[in-house]
């Protein structure tokens, strides 16, 4: 039992780096929509892994990256506008996997698990995998922090500027895909974007700078994480389920209070 509550408590920490980080650049760039997408598009991936019969964490991976390219893509060339492209594979995405699911031989048990999350059901596999995200995650972040703050902020001046904006923007796009499909496992398809923009909220209220922006998000998804795996622990609730509230009640109290200090002020 001690292994298992330190395993669902690590995996509760590194999910909320991860998503402190991704969610982070997510909210400043104005991608959330984006990552909306992305999230809806890899139910197609899940469906097609159950289909397959191989880890569907795999095939959502393509998934999330096939139709994060396609909407960068397509938006950026002008082609298509942004959110248009974006509802065209969330509504793709969902139906291909309720599709694959449909032929699926017998009953899939664990797609529920996908939809709705479950911490307890992360492997040690996926845990491996998290931290070998993260461990190549965070270098590259710290390295080209300033590039992509740059990239972040003006995008079109950043491409007049300098060369490989593009390869930076589609590489963005790719960290932001594995880490979603990283975390799905976690928080579920439904509850997962809440992860990646609450704690970004409720940082954004109190900072402006982006490396404090992603260290308060880390710090208060963390602190959620810990709270709500102790509530499903003890009041027998769920997990996901219980760290979204949490996180919203959280940004509810934080917007009170800087309204209450701009008042006095």
């Amino acid at each position: 039992m001690t292994d298992i509550l330190l395993h669902t408590i690590a995996v509760a920490l590194l999910i909320s780096v991860l998503t402190g980080i991704i969610g982070s650049f997510m909210v400043v760039r104005r991608m959330v929509f984006v990552g909306g997408g992305i999230t809806h598009a890899s139910f197609g991936g899940l469906g097609l892994g159950f289909f397959l019969g191989v880890n569907p964490i795999y095939t959502a991976a393509l998934f999330a990256l096939g139709s994060g390219f396609l909407v960068e893509g397509l938006s950026s060339k002008g082609r298509v506008r942004e959110d248009s492209a974006i509802a065209a594979v969330w509504s793709l995405g969902m139906a291909v996997g309720i599709l694959f699911s449909h032929f699926t031989p017998g009953y899939a048990p664990n797609l529920s698990a996908y939809l709705f999350g479950n911490i307890l059901l992360v492997s040690k596999a996926d845990f491996w995998m998290l931290i070998g995200f993260l461990a190549i995650l965070i270098p590259l972040v710290l390295y080209y922090y300033k590039t992509l703050l740059f990239i972040m902020f003006d995008s079109e001046y950043a491409s007049t500027r300098a060369k490989g904006v593009g390869v930076v923007r589609f590489a963005m796009i790719g960290f932001l895909s594995i880490g979603i499909v990283l975390t799905i496992r976690t928080m579920g398809v439904m509850m997962l974007m809440s992860m990646l923009t609450i704690p970004q909220m409720i940082a954004s209220l109190y900072a402006h700078d982006l490396k404090k922006i992603i260290l308060l998000s880390i710090s208060i998804s963390m602190l959620a994480a810990l709270v709500g795996l102790a509530g499903s622990y003890f009041l027998n609730l769920p997990t996901g389920a219980t760290i979204i509230v949490l996180l919203c009640i959280s940004y509810g109290f934080a917007w009170l209070a800087k309204w209450a200090t701009q008042k006095v002020r």
